[in-house]
Formats: structure tokens, C-alpha cells, sequence
């Protein structure tokens, strides 16, 4: 069944997702959490598409902090679990990714991830780089902390080298050293389920972001929430620093 896609005056080009409330919505529910974080998933699955379909370039899904390894082992094994399932599922949409030219990208510290969570991420990552009309990215095992220390031991490494200069760095330089170099930085950062928190999600590039809170548990979130968000952002007037 075709869509009825909205038409908006100013669209964001990098739209920040944090998703939660997937534990709560198993809660209410009598429901094991992983049940809530498997109705979360395909929430992004149909979230992103839908977004993807209105016109936004960029997108950013937080799905995996660098604390949620403090959870209990079983809801962490089952969020693996998750993820790769994901991505098998990935190559049964490859016709459908071909319409929407969607790249995947996955931001994060990698070093703790499962070898064969890796192995595919890395095929998902390879085999839709030739896309370049929407990027996805979802952040795993991510923490905007951990991602402005990887950017500061990088440049520290090129000014250890006798490449770089103290002189030479710049909030240009670091920002060309965070994981999402090369893309705006998000426009406006969406937060559900009640909280009202970044919760270390893209710190750096948050620094202009508007933000939109609401009580909607991730599960729940649908394409109208996204369309009074586009509509919540046709009036904000984003000045910068400036009159």
C-alpha cells in the first residue's frame, strides 16, 4: 500500500533518534524487556523508511550505549542476539535498499562486539557504501564521550608523529575525527518515552541540535510522531549564536 508522504517547506537534513523505552513497553505489557527491544527494532525498521521516504538524508538511531554492557547479561545477550538478526534480515531487502539508496553505517567502539556481530556489520557497511542517498547510522556500543576521546587519541597520534602541529587544531579538525565526519551534524535530536536527558548521545554534534521530547514509548513511536516533528520544526528559528 503506497504512503501518503507529507509535503514540509524545511526539511532537517540529520534527524537523531534516541531510542527508548523498549523495556518499559514490555513491562506494561507482562513481557520479557527483549520483547520490547524486538518491537523496538522493527519501530526503526519502519521509522527509518518512512523518514528515508519524506526526504531526510541523515539519520542517526541510538541503539546501544557504551553502558548498557552494565545490564543483565541476559538482556545484553538478547540485544546481540537482535542485531544480528537484523542483518541477516539485510540481505532479503537488498531490492528495497536499492530503491532508497540507503547506506548503513555503524558508529561505535568495535573492540567489544561479538566476532560474528562484526563479520556482518562490516558485509552490511561494504555492500551498501555504493548508496549515497540516505545513511543510516546506528550507533552501537556508542558513547559521545568515548567517541570525542577516540577523535583527541587520533590527533594526539598525528601531533606524536610529527604530523600535526598544537597550532593546527582546530574544531574542524576534531569534528573531521568524530565517527560521523563528513556529515551535518544532526538538526534535531528526538527523545520518547518521558525522559528528558542526551543520555551521551552525540555530544559534539549536539552543540546547535533543537531537541523533542515526548511521553510515546519507542515501540509505539509511529509515522504521524514523525510528521508532527517535521511540523514542530518548521518554527523553530535556528539562529546559531546570532540575532
Amino acid at each position: 500500500m503506497e504512503k501518503n508522504i507529507p509535503k514540509f517547506d524545511v526539511l532537517p537534513q540529520h534527524i537523531g533518534f534516541i531510542m527508548d523505552g523498549n523495556g518499559r513497553w514490555a513491562k506494561m505489557r507482562g513481557l520479557e524487556r527483549s520483547a520490547g527491544h524486538k518491537e523496538g527494532a522493527m519501530t526503526f525498521r519502519r521509522i527509518g523508511e518512512y523518514c528515508a521516504d519524506v526526504g531526510i538524508k541523515y539519520m542517526t538511531f541510538y541503539a546501544f550505549s557504551t553502558e548498557n554492557w552494565n545490564r543483565p547479561k541476559s538482556e545484553v545477550l538478547a540485544l546481540m542476539k537482535l542485531f544480528k538478526e537484523y542483518l541477516k534480515e539485510g540481505d532479503e531487502r537488498i531490492a528495497e535498499n536499492d530503491i532508497r539508496q540507503m547506506r548503513l553505517k555503524f558508529i561505535g567502539e568495535r573492540d567489544n562486539l561479538p566476532k560474528d556481530l562484526l563479520r556482518l556489520i562490516e558485509k552490511a557497511e561494504k555492500e551498501s557504501a555504493k548508496y549515497d542517498k540516505v545513511t543510516v547510522n546506528i550507533a552501537l556500543n556508542y558513547g559521545g564521550r568515548a567517541e570525542i576521546t577516540h577523535a583527541v587519541k587520533e590527533i594526539s597520534e598525528k601531533v606524536k608523529a610529527g604530523e600535526l602541529s598544537v597550532d593546527e587544531i582546530t574544531e574542524e579538525l576534531v569534528g573531521n575525527h568524530i565517527y560521523t565526519a563528513g556529515q551535518p551534524d544532526p538538526d534535531i535530536i528526538v527523545r520518547p518515552s518521558g525522559e528528558y536527558r542526551l543520555s551521551n548521545f552525540m555530544t559534539w554534534q549536539s552543540a546547535y541540535s533543537e531537541f523533542w521530547y515526548s511521553d510515546i514509548l519507542w515501540p509505539d513511536f509511529t509515522e504521524e510522531d514523525v510528521n508532527k516533528i517535521l511540523e514542530d520544526y518548521q518554527k523553530r528559528n535556528r539562529r546559531f549564536g546570532g540575532v
